[in-house]
């Protein structure tokens, strides 16, 4: 009898997770179908939001209610659906320049709120409920910052509960005894799977709720729920996912909320190449979390052992968005070999609602130990230093005819112009631009300085770095977002 039960047990499990990777896999295929079309940038505002909150409240299956105000008065919404015994809070945007999940989130709820996958969404609801808080700071999201109205981080004031989104938090957290809290963020593009040349596009942290890292229930269910999430994303990014360290902090909402009785699970999304609006990331948010949810309905993390939870690779900091190897560099007459390390930097417009690139040398010398979204092995290339046109151009409309490519291969990088635009940093062609004459400073590659130089072999320019970004000469190939306007 024992054997026939045990038997009975695994044809369960095994019929459980057949039914879970059919889910994973179908809403992954259809998710053009779900996602709110409406939000296709990162830089969302809370007015942008309002439109899809305000369906919501005619949807008579969902609960939207106000549940607190930021410092500069927009309100706090919590979305609640479900009838189940299991509560599953989600909250995302604690820092207002962390979005991507937020998007996720809306794309969730649209799910939900159709007439497909009608057993799943029974077999979920009916044993979960779901409450999400889609910005937390929205403050902070009008600015596209990190930190709130009050200039404080709220992910660090779980204790003193100085921001009234901190209280707000705290309190819904309390007021549902969640069973289980997705603590939704984003991370630093530059953070790959320790040693190896892999992005973390998503990360993960079961938090600790003490000094000693202890583990409990309470915690291994989050360790499990992870360990679930990670097989998720391995099928559609291999590699790509990292663990963040686990030192407690005792003021961190995460770390509290794992103590005060929640399975908190945070996750961080990071980079994906060629992802700049994090659409795909977004993508695997919604997967990921729709598969977990779909797997604490049906408990079928519980048997998942936490061993594999440290097998997941740690995070690691050692991505350049442009990874120059083995490049030859003359100084002071002597000719040296170098990598160069370079990113490219964010730098917000007027509103806030969109951004232009700044490139740096973030670091140079012997980079073997690092990786970049693009790498381009130099060997045989010389880093020589660009000139100005002689031409001066009265503006930049005059300059509509131009063949940019041809005056790369010539060794021009910078165009003078008479007169620049007023109010404008970036220029969108491949080629900088500086008020007539506009001297340029000595030529030295160092960490700071700004990527623009040519790639040379054999007296023949075949490749430009403009701004970081690299061009191909021969093919006239390149992602630039942007040069730079010199004044």
């Amino acid at each position: 009898m024992k054997s026939f039960f045990k038997l009975f047990v695994i044809f369960i499990t095994l019929s459980v997770t057949s039914q879970t990777t059919d889910f994973t896999s179908a809403i992954y295929d259809t998710y053009d179908n779900y996602k709110a079309t409406s939000l296709e940038k990162r830089r969302i505002k809370h007015q942008d939001i309002q439109p899809l909150i305000q369906a919501l409240k005619t949807r008579p299956e969902f609960t939207v209610n106000k549940v607190g105000q930021s410092i500069e008065g927009r309100d706090l919404t919590l979305i609640s659906v479900g009838s189940g015994k299991t509560n599953v809070f989600l909250w995302s945007q604690m820092h207002g320049d962390e979005p991507t999940a937020t998007l996720a989130i809306f794309d969730i709820v649209n799910l939900l709120a159709s007439r497909d996958f009608i057993t799943e969404k029974e077999n979920i609801l009916n044993r979960v409920t779901l409450h999400f808080l889609p910005m937390l700071n929205p403050d902070g999201a009008e600015k596209f910052m990190r930190r709130n109205a009050l200039g404080i981080d709220i992910n660090r004031d779980a204790l003193r509960l100085q921001s009234p989104e901190g209280q707000t938090l705290k309190r819904v957290r309390d007021s549902l005894d969640a069973d289980f809290g997705f603590n939704l963020h984003d991370q630093s593009i530059y953070y790959n799977a320790e040693r190896t040349n892999k992005p973390a596009t998503i990360s993960y942290l079961a938090p600790a709720f003490n000094y000693e890292k202890d583990v409990n229930q309470v915690r291994a269910d989050a360790m499990k729920i992870i360990v679930f999430m990670n097989a998720v994303i391995q099928k559609y990014a291999p590699g790509q996912v990292g663990r963040y360290s686990d030192t407690f902090e005792p003021r961190a909402f995460g770390d509290n909320i794992q103590k005060w009785g929640t399975s908190a699970i945070l996750i961080e999304s990071g980079g994906y190449k060629n992802d700049v609006e994090k659409q795909e990331i977004r993508k695997l948010n919604y997967v990921s979390i729709l598969s977990a949810i779909y797997a604490i309905a049906n408990q079928q993390y519980q048997n998942i052992p936490i061993s594999d939870y440290e097998r997941i690779p740690r995070n690691d900091r050692k991505l350049f968005d442009l990874k120059i190897e083995e490049a030859t560099y003359n100084l002071l007459d002597k000719p040296y070999t170098i990598d160069v390390g370079i990113n490219r930097f964010e730098m917000d417009n007027a509103n806030n609602t969109d951004f232009y690139n700044v490139g740096r040398v973030v670091d140079q010398g012997d980079l073997s130990t690092f990786y970049g979204y693009n790498t381009f092995n130099a060997k045989g290339y010389t880093i020589v230093e660009g000139k100005i046109y002689a031409e001066v151009f009265n503006s930049v409309e005059d300059t509509s005819g131009l063949d940019v490519y041809e005056l790369l291969k010539s060794g021009y990088t910078y165009l003078q112009m008479e007169h620049l635009p007023k109010h404008q940093i970036e220029a969108q062609k491949p080629i900088h631009l500086v008020k007539k004459g506009y001297k340029l400073p000595g030529f030295k590659i160092n960490p700071g300085v700004n990527p623009t130089f040519l790639l040379q072999k054999n007296n023949i320019n075949e490749y430009a770095v403009i701004n970081g970004f690299l061009i191909d000469l021969k093919t006239k190939s390149t992602r630039l977002k942007n040069a730079l306007i010199y004044k």
